[in-house]
């Protein structure tokens, strides 16, 4: 009799788009990174490539402005040594 009603139980319908999703994660997929310091899954390798890759722009950016401002420093004392050299020579004196 107990054999009877485990054979008859109603059958459930099939979710396959489920269980291919289910086959198609890999073991460790879990969205946080592994305790042992590993690199995670493909989600978080992408974010964090693309973190990099914006901190590595705004350093870029940071850099040239910085070099900008040199080249504008590096001219006005250039300037100003050329004016400092216009007025000794019309001093005279023994180095002229």
């Amino acid at each position: 009799m107990f054999r009877q009603t485990l054979t008859k139980v109603p059958k459930v319908p099939s979710r396959r788009a489920f269980s291919i999703t289910a086959r198609a994660m890999s073991e460790g997929d879990t969205g946080a990174p592994p305790k042992t310091g590993g690199p995670g899954d493909a989600f978080q390798k992408r974010e964090r490539a693309q973190e990099d890759y914006a901190i590595r722009m705004r350093e870029k950016e940071k850099l040239l402005e910085l070099k900008k401002k040199l080249s504008e420093q590096q001219y006005h004392l250039k300037k100003l040594a050329d004016h400092i050299d216009e007025l000794t020579k019309t001093q005279g004196g023994e180095q002229n």
